[in-house]
């Protein structure tokens, strides 16, 4: 399959980083954490071209959508066919030739792609043979640490992971996870040499606690959910259990952020109980209107939505799953509790409710936490490092190529 791409002829003079990702901004799937780091290394002074699956504005053609939002950033979207939850998987033939393509044409200077197992992550099985370096960015191991919920995609995701997720990780040049993976996994898929953690990280700055968060009357509190109405959320959860508390404490307001289709099962059964505020651009104005933020994930990668509520000083509570351990401390700057117990969830929203001061706690120490380790002040220095790494390799590949050729040339 032969693709005309639509490229300008001007050359960059900036230094330019190809992201493969899985998807960029569609209401049903929203790739939030390419976005946050095309706009991080924006902010460090790359040119960030990003190619991945899905459609512009929903429309399917033509077959790869070009948009370019900037000078900085340019994103390819291929058409593809998508399986809904709980798979929650496209698939776009020919990505990988479209990669190829772009990579002659771009030559960018860095290759990163986001994310294991989505389809967009099997080029990285190609690049490596064709002698290209690529760093691999992912918040879980799916299949290994991260399950969905059913049998059937789970069994099928163990597959997936131990054969070709294996083999991507294998081939990767670096791999960057979110939050820390347990040593005998890493050692077992022999990766550990090459993998180190660096979290997505946030904007702390676009975050601030407003200074009557702690003075809210118990009985006008918020309870908030952020994030897709799909069954490795638990929204199921958070909902059963808020609404039984709502019994006791009728002014509490229940509210879920985030998409959804029309026909979704909770909303028939809970929305005269609660708030669906569906896709919202204001989520900062929202966390600071929120008193308790809960994350109820099954599995759960680096949660960009609890960042934020961490920075906007919200008390959190989270399962204790994948990245949900790495930001909060239990106790200290959230509370954990084991993904589907819902009378734990309950229990801990009560004593939300209840304990002023326990509320105040968590909100502060949940700010703090977010700034000593998750601000991308902090965040930039690490990927700045992993990409001037990652420069200073090709440079010494090339002069190694030039100085092969200098050598043969002078034996012939």
């Amino acid at each position: 399959m032969v693709f005309h791409l639509p490229f300008s002829s001007t050359i960059p003079l900036m230094e330019t980083i190809l992201l493969i990702s899985p998807y960029w901004k569609e209401e049903h799937r929203w790739m939030v954490s390419s976005v946050k780091l095309a706009e991080l290394w924006q902010r460090l002074g790359y040119r960030v071209v990003v190619a991945c699956m899905g459609t512009l504005n929903g429309k399917c053609s033509p077959r790869v959508a070009v948009e370019k939002v900037s000078k900085t950033l340019e994103i390819h979207r291929m058409h593809d066919f998508f399986f809904p939850d709980p798979w929650n998987y496209g698939i776009a033939f020919g990505f990988t030739g479209y990669v190829r393509k772009l990579i002659q044409k771009e030559k960018p200077d860095v290759i990163v792609a986001n994310k294991l197992l989505f389809w967009t992550s099997l080029s990285v099985l190609v690049l490596r043979l064709t002698g290209k370096r690529v760093i691999v960015l992912t918040d879980a191991l799916v299949g290994i640490t991260w399950w969905p919920r059913g049998w059937i995609p789970r069994i099928c995701a163990a597959i997936y992971a131990w054969t070709l997720g294996w083999l991507i990780l294998l081939s990767a040049w670096r791999v960057i996870t979110f939050h820390p993976q347990a040593p005998k996994i890493l050692k077992r898929l022999g990766i550990t040499k090459k993998t180190q953690v660096i979290p997505t990280g946030i904007d702390v700055s676009k975050f601030e606690i407003r200074n009557s968060k702690f003075e809210t009357p118990d009985t006008s509190m918020v309870v908030t959910y952020i994030g897709r109405l799909e069954s490795v959320k638990g929204v199921d959860d958070f909902l059963a259990a808020s609404t039984e508390l709502k019994q006791e404490v009728p002014e509490l307001t229940i509210q879920v952020v985030g998409w959804y289709r029309e026909c979704h099962p909770l909303l028939a059964q809970y929305e005269d109980k609660a708030k669906f505020l569906g896709l919202r651009d204001d989520v900062d104005a929202i966390l600071r209107d929120t008193d308790i933020f809960v994350l109820p994930s099954y599995s759960e990668g680096l949660s960009n939505a609890l960042m934020e509520a961490m920075a906007s000083g919200c008390a959190c509570i989270a399962t204790e799953v994948g990245g949900n351990r790495f930001l909060i401390q239990n106790g200290v700057s959230g509370f954990l509790y084991p993904p589907g117990d819902r009378e734990a969830l309950k229990a801990h929203l009560r004593r939300l409710v209840e304990d002023t001061e326990k509320r105040r706690a968590l909100g502060k120490a949940a700010r703090k936490r977010i700034e000593e380790t998750f601000d991308w002040r902090r965040v930039e220095k690490q990927y700045q490092g992993l990409f001037q790494e990652y420069l200073q390799r090709e440079n010494e590949k090339c002069k190694m190529t030039r100085s092969t050729s200098s050598e043969q040339e002078n034996v012939q």
